[in-house]
């Protein structure tokens, strides 16, 4: 298996002169969807915490884990193995993923008729472990540095589409978005036929940011010709890659890339593995419509949808129980 890294999806350094890494993404974007980024200016110590806070969780036993359950069912806690079976978010029919995972939102939620009525459902309490020390500290702190780094990619992407620079702030000034810590645990016993650590799909929302692991077997992307390719992770960086909604938005000038997550080989199946995955999604009543720029040379392919309706229907099919 090729790595993609080496042969598709860029290097890019946020630190260089806005335009010349506005053009960048803009080719990233269009070609695979999918860039690492470096000198982001997230510190090392806040990534490393996150990670250390996440291994502690998933090393406790099952039963107290499931303390942190959501007992609604909300977008928040601990998803016990079995929960979902990310590859039905496409209508595909998937056994269950093979992990666990932690789920968290924003947790500064302002007292306003926005926040407590219309966009109630994706601002409910997060769930909070009592164990182990400082968890709630360690993702918060990540979560904010994640929220500020979103907030930079997406004034990027404002110059990258030739818009203003500040064209997607007030659509993203109160956003819905979410934090997951993946757990991937070993696998002692090989999977059921056509599961994997997380099932073929493409992403909701504006964009996501992955700190991963150098850990064996992880993150594939599939090419236009339908092949996959490793992603290799890169040392301080992080992974983006765009969502759906993007694609949307910018009238298919951008791609949301297919991706999965694979299972390790089975000389390795004794090694688990962890992700720190935001997110980002904007404000529940932000008009998803075909942007300015993205319009000029073809009409708009997409009726035009809100960022809530757009992320509850992706949703709705991932989290159905109805697999095989």
């Amino acid at each position: 298996m090729s790595s993609l890294r080496e042969r598709s999806v860029p290097s890019i350094d946020l630190g260089g002169e806005a335009a010349q890494v506005a053009k960048a993404i803009d080719r990233a974007c269009r070609e695979i969807g999918f860039l690492v980024v470096g000198n982001h200016g997230v510190p090392q110590a806040t990534i490393d915490a996150a990670f250390d806070a996440g291994r502690g969780f998933f090393r406790l036993p099952l039963e107290e884990k499931l303390r942190s359950c959501a007992p609604d069912g909300r977008i928040r806690g601990y998803l016990a193995p079995g929960g979902q079976a990310l590859a039905r978010s496409r209508g595909d029919e998937s056994p269950p993923d093979l992990l666990e995972r932690f789920r968290m939102g924003r947790f500064d939620v302002p007292d306003d008729a926005y926040h407590r009525e219309r966009a109630a459902r994706w601002f409910v309490p997060n769930i909070w472990p009592g164990s182990p020390p400082g968890f709630a500290d360690a993702l918060k702190r990540y979560f904010s540095a994640m929220e500020a780094l979103s907030g930079r990619l997406m004034r990027l992407f404002a110059l990258a589409l030739e818009l203003p620079p500040g064209f997607f702030g007030g659509k993203i000034d109160r956003h819905i978005s979410n934090m997951y810590v993946n757990y991937y645990p070993a696998q002692p016993s090989p999977p059921r036929p056509g599961q994997l650590r997380a099932g073929a799909h493409t992403d909701y929302g504006s964009l996501t940011i992955l700190a991963p692991t150098d850990a064996p077997a992880g993150l594939q992307v599939q090419d236009t010709a339908g092949t996959w390719h490793d992603v290799a992770p890169l040392p301080g960086a992080f992974v983006v890659n765009l969502g759906d909604l993007m694609a949307q938005w910018t009238n298919d000038r951008w791609v949301s890339t297919m991706h999965r997550v694979v299972n390790p080989p089975r000389a390795a199946a004794g090694t688990d593995r962890i992700a720190l995955v935001f997110f980002h999604q904007p404000n529940d009543d932000a008009l998803i419509e075909c942007l300015p720029s993205c319009c000029v040379d073809s009409p708009p392919k997409y009726a035009p949808v809100t960022s809530g309706e757009h992320q509850a229907s992706k949703l709705r099919r991932t989290f159905e129980k109805n697999a095989p």
